[in-house]
């Protein structure tokens, strides 16, 4: 009789603490690779999406996933690398909510392709002109990518920003 309740007991003990063993998850290079392309795919459709809500006729596309149209256009000279750029900025997510935003007294300067600006920002200057107004919408890896600005701004998020330049230099 000793020998069964102590068999029950291993029984039970041995079952309860495979129950609370953290369930292996086998990872790999292949499973990371398809999560981020599913990840890239819904927000490309997101994006998409806004652009339909504002007009996505007008978006022109680059090759690193940036989307920009120009509101107002000049004739002046493409801003270029090494140009110093004085300039108001909204910054906000997709589904509308204001992140940043330069005070109605207030010009940034930043000097293109030489800050630590997002490389979505950067690109997007140089599609502009002196006295224009731009709206880019920005895919999170040209962004702020995994870890977002860890204030405003979420970890993989797309972001829009709005610009106007004041002066090139």
């Amino acid at each position: 009789m000793k020998k069964l309740i102590y068999i029950l007991i291993l029984l039970f003990c041995g079952c309860k603490s495979q129950e609370n063993q953290p369930k292996k998850i086998e990872w790999d290079q292949n499973k990371s690779t398809e999560m981020n392309k599913n990840f890239a795919i819904e927000e490309q459709i997101d994006i998409k999406l806004f652009m339909e809500r504002d007009g996505s006729q007008a978006y022109k596309s680059t090759g690193t996933g940036l989307h920009y149209k120009i509101v107002d256009s000049t004739s002046l000279p493409k801003i270029i690398a090494g140009n110093v750029v004085e300039l108001k900025f909204k910054i906000s997510l997709l589904d509308g909510t204001e992140c940043y935003q330069t005070e109605v007294d207030e010009i940034e300067e930043i000097r293109v392709d030489h800050s630590d600006i997002e490389s979505g920002v950067q690109e997007g200057l140089k599609k502009m002109r002196n006295g224009e107004k731009s709206r880019l919408i920005i895919p999170s890896h040209l962004a702020h990518g995994l870890v977002g600005d860890m204030d405003k701004i979420p970890p993989l998020s797309p972001i829009v920003v709005d610009i106007e330049i004041k002066r090139v230099y």
